[in-house]
């Protein structure tokens, strides 16, 4: 039965969420990570860099809407 079974390399996915999911109706964005829903729905399946531009952009997004 060697060969059968093929080892996959497991990824750690860093997420912002910080538990706090609740969509701004003004914002559209989480009150807790500062994301949009759609940034939400597909952060398990984007690509690193899309997460990583994401990321850089949540403190200018925090700093615009001031509630963060």
């Amino acid at each position: 039965m060697d060969g059968i079974f093929e080892t996959v390399p497991v990824v750690r996915i860093v997420s912002p969420c910080i538990n706090i999911c609740e969509i701004d109706d003004v914002s559209g964005l989480c009150a807790g990570c500062a994301r949009t829903i759609d940034e939400i729905a597909g952060w398990t399946s984007g690509t690193a860099e899309w997460r990583d531009a994401v990321i850089a952009a949540l403190p200018a997004r925090r700093d615009s809407v001031g509630k963060f």
